[in-house]
Order: structure tokens, then sequence, then C-alpha cells
């Protein structure tokens, strides 16, 4: 039967911070099929901060104890730090764990990282997301300056200006056209109703 160290005992009596982190900024999952340990962790990022943690762990005494101590462990740490907890360093905080239930310490550190790893995966793909969307309104501004200003008369046959007044005769085509008495728009002169504005002509 495996001893365990009093640190071990106390862990696994008493667990910190199990459950679940509704909304969590990460989920790292983490298995041994041989042995049946399950261990899920869950993050909350703050300025590349952890600032909360939480797992769920499905397995032996040792797992629940290197679940609790890694929640421990990376709680307050930035995510650089966070990366730097091994099973090595877990098992030394523990006091120690018996070879045959060292993998656990394995287990506890992998989970860890795979959350890290998927809130850094989430950012990319928000931050990627944020770029193409600015990308896609600064294309819409760019083509609403690029656009031609409107010209408050145009023929409408040859689409030069032509001065807005009654009867007037573009230049381009030498057409006598008439004057929308509404918007002052150009018009063709057999025109029952303003194409622009709508309103009847004389």
């Amino acid at each position: 039967m495996p001893v365990y160290t009093e640190t071990v005992m106390d862990h696994f009596r008493n667990p910190r911070n199990v459950g679940v982190i509704e909304n969590p900024d990460g989920v790292g999952e983490e298995g041994n099929p041989v042995c049946g340990d399950m261990m899920t962790f869950y993050i909350k990022v703050d300025n590349d901060r952890i600032s909360d943690v939480k797992f769920q762990t499905f397995g032996c005494g040792a797992a629940i104890a290197v679940s609790s101590m890694v929640s421990e462990m990376a709680k307050g740490k930035t995510l650089e730090e966070a990366l730097k907890i091994t099973p090595d360093t877990v098992a030394e905080q523990l006091g120690g764990l018996p070879k045959n239930k060292f993998h656990c310490s394995n287990l506890g550190a992998q989970a860890l990282t795979k959350a890290i790893e998927d809130y850094e995966s989430k950012k990319a793909a928000k931050g990627a997301a944020i770029k193409e969307a600015r990308e896609v309104v600064g294309a819409k501004e760019t083509s609403k300056t690029d656009e031609k200003p409107l010209r408050a008369c145009c023929c409408p046959y040859c689409d030069a200006e032509v001065e807005s007044k009654e009867s007037p005769i573009c230049k381009a085509c030498g057409v006598t056209l008439k004057t929308c008495p509404g918007c002052k728009t150009a018009v063709e002169p057999q025109a029952k109703l303003c194409p622009k504005c709508g309103k009847a002509l004389k």
C-alpha cells in the first residue's frame, strides 16, 4: 500500500478549488486510461494572470491531492509562471509521491498546461476576428471616401453637368432639358415625374 505524506493526505481530505468555473477562459483535460484517473482544469485569466482556477478529478487519493496542489500553485501566477509548474515541482510541494503514483503529478501539470493553451488559442482566434472586422470596416470607410461626390444636376442622356435653371441646355449633347422645381434635378423633357424626388412635372 502506498505511503502518503501528511501534505498529500491533507489535500486529499480537504481538496482546494474543487468545482467548475462558469464561462472559463481556458479548459484542459488529461487522463490516464491505464489507471482511470481523469483531471479537468478550468481557469480565469486577467491581464495574463490566472485569477481563478478550479478542477474536477476522478481518480485515486493521489490524483485528487495532485489536482488540489496544482490549483493552489497556479492561482495568482502569471501564465508564464504557471507553465513552469512541472510534475517534479508538484511532487516536491506534496512532500513526495510513491513511485507508482508519480504519474498523477504528470496528469495535473499537463491538464493545467492544456487549459493555458486553450486560453491562448481562444485569445489568438478572437484577436484574428477583431482584426478582420476592423479591416472590413476600414475597407468600407475607404470605399466611401473614394466615391465620387454627387453632382447637383446632370444630363440624363450623357451624364454631363448642366446648370440648374429653368429649361437648361446640356452643352455636351445639346438637348434642352427641364428642371424639377423640387430638387432642381435636370430631367428629360418628356418626363412626367422627377426620377429623383418623385415630384410631378409640368
